[in-house]
């Protein structure tokens, strides 16, 4: 996240030219859906823990809906602040787009719908239900995307509203670089489905091998996207691989498996036991270090010119970046529940029992 954002607001014309830049930007395919992800599987691991101590149905879906409202909130908030700071040039629609915060907010509500839904129907504590639905509904997210962009687009609805199934905007046409519900909020359910695999009592007595059976069945999704792709008949009448395609979804769920598998072997017997890991503390703290590089990265107190330096300064730049946020990620954490959290209530990360 951090080197995609800083070489894509610093590097001079020359430099975007490069395959340096190319490959930066690839990798910055990686934070959108591993945020939701991760938000999915956060989900799983609270709604479990109030399933235990015997919550209803109701109470789960109201403390995992208010946190996803919260969330969506921050998203509205952080366009408006964005906005502000860029007051006289900003156009009035970009208090409208639909940023990666809102999708994760939207994820989050949509997701405890479901499972207040689900577990409106089961009793079991343990019940695989819950799996099948969330994995059924990434999948089915994902197949209703590629018409819900082309032929079935809902042009009829205003634009705001529109913007937050296809990514119109204003537009006239879906945009790639935005975050709408489809097919973005697939990867959230398929974090859903993954956080409720992971908190089986078999994966409890299999921890090691089924982080590895995750990795090689990302690496098996990843092989049959790319043989999909390569098929001579699609199911879609427009057909976008690196954009809405189901086969896409697919081979990003694969690398986000794999990472899960390497984030595993990291924590257990990696560099994470050395008692400190960078990785460990910024996502502790993953919000308001999104919210405040943003603002020295592309905002008015951005650390080098925009659009103006070279790799190396850039380079220089990111590594500032890094520091910078894991001290903030760092004091933040250690802060936690004194005068800093009282006066800055609203980076407070989930709890279980709110």
């Amino acid at each position: 996240m951090f080197q995609t954002h800083c070489y894509d607001s610093w590097l001079n014309p020359s430099a975007r030219q490069s395959k340096f830049f190319m490959y930066s930007q690839l990798g910055g395919t990686f934070p959108a859906p591993l945020f939701l992800f991760l938000a999915g599987i956060s989900l799983a691991l609270v709604t479990q823990k109030l399933r235990l101590k015997n919550l209803s149905p109701a109470q789960i879906a109201r403390s995992t809906i208010r946190r996803g409202a919260e969330i969506f909130a921050f998203g509205l908030l952080f366009r408006l602040q964005e906005y502000v700071i860029a007051w006289g040039w900003a156009p009035g629609s970009d208090l409208l787009r639909v940023d990666i915060l809102n999708t994760i907010g939207i994820s989050m509500m949509l997701m405890g719908l479901l499972c207040w839904f689900v577990l409106s129907l089961v009793r079991a504590k343990r019940d695989p239900t819950l799996i099948f639905a969330a994995a059924a509904t990434a999948l089915l997210i994902s197949l209703f995307t590629p018409p819900l962009w082309t032929t079935w687009r809902p042009d009829w609805l205003p634009w705001p509203i529109e913007s937050y199934i296809n990514g119109v905007h204003n537009l006239g046409t879906p945009q790639a670089w935005l975050f709408p519900i489809f097919p973005w909020t697939a990867f959230a359910f398929a974090g859903l489905a993954a956080g409720f695999i992971l908190q089986s009592d078999w994966v409890h007595r299999r921890e090691a091998p089924t982080f590895l059976a995750a990795g090689l069945a990302g690496l098996l999704f990843i092989a049959a996207s790319r043989w999909l792709d390569h098929q001579a008949h699609q199911l879609y009448a427009v057909y976008d691989y690196w954009h809405t395609s189901p086969n896409f979804f697919l081979i990003r769920v694969g690398m986000l498996l794999v990472i899960l598998s390497a984030g595993y072997a990291w924590c257990r017997w990696g560099a994470a036991q050395w008692g400190f890991s960078p990785l460990i503390q910024l996502g502790q703290a993953s919000l308001i270090v999104y919210w405040v590089h943003i603002e020295f990265v592309y905002g008015r107190a951005s650390i080098l010119a925009k659009r103006s330096d070279t790799i190396r300064m850039a380079s220089l730049g990111l590594l500032t970046i890094f520091l910078s946020m894991v001290l903030l990620a760092y004091v933040r954490t250690k802060l936690k529940g004194r005068g800093m959290a009282r006066l800055g209530w609203f980076w407070r990360p989930a709890r279980a029992n709110s």
